[in-house]
């Protein structure tokens, strides 16, 4: 097991636990344009338990150069961002120095990245080990989760540009 060291700690891949890509879309509070939404957060499962994961989370995300807490940054003016999103063949992957996920994605999202040409990401340190793979994830559960304040004040925010092959 390896460490990685930051000037806000350290953390071990095994404290994240396991890591979990969500997307959605939807109307955005700002207009009436459909917005695609991606959501990455962890299972609470890992090594030391969810309290330590959620620590593990924030140094991942803040040595990744996201602002937990802080302004949505737009990764368009921040070319050496090492937050990627690539979107092809009905794919969204989406890469960080930790993490890396391919999620499948409904056309309607696909519609909505693609007419904005921008993604919202959505980082969440807090753990939701509710929202578990296999299981279906109701629009009720996701907008508890997504909207609470304690959620949206502990995550990172992102807009990412909607890269393709070719």
């Amino acid at each position: 097991m390896t460490s990685s060291q930051t000037s806000t700690g350290t953390f071990t891949h095994a404290q994240l636990g396991t890591q979990i890509l969500l997307g959605w879309s939807g109307g955005h509070p700002a207009g009436q344009r459909d917005v695609a939404f991606l959501l990455t957060y962890s299972l609470g499962d890992g090594q030391d338990g969810a309290e330590a994961g959620e620590r593990a989370m924030r140094t991942a995300l803040e040595r990744s150069g996201l602002q937990v807490g802080g302004e949505t940054l737009d990764a368009a003016e921040l070319p050496n961002l090492p937050v990627k999103l690539l979107v092809q063949a009905g794919q969204a992957v989406l890469t960080l120095p930790h993490f890396k996920a391919q999620y499948t994605v409904p056309p309607e999202w696909l519609a909505a990245a693609r007419a904005e040409g921008t993604v919202h990401g959505m980082f969440a340190t807090r753990p939701w080990p509710e929202a578990v793979p296999g299981r279906p994830v109701s629009e009720e559960l996701l907008r508890s989760f997504v909207c609470d304040p304690e959620v949206v004040a502990t995550s990172a925010h992102c807009l990412l540009p909607v890269r393709s092959l070719g």
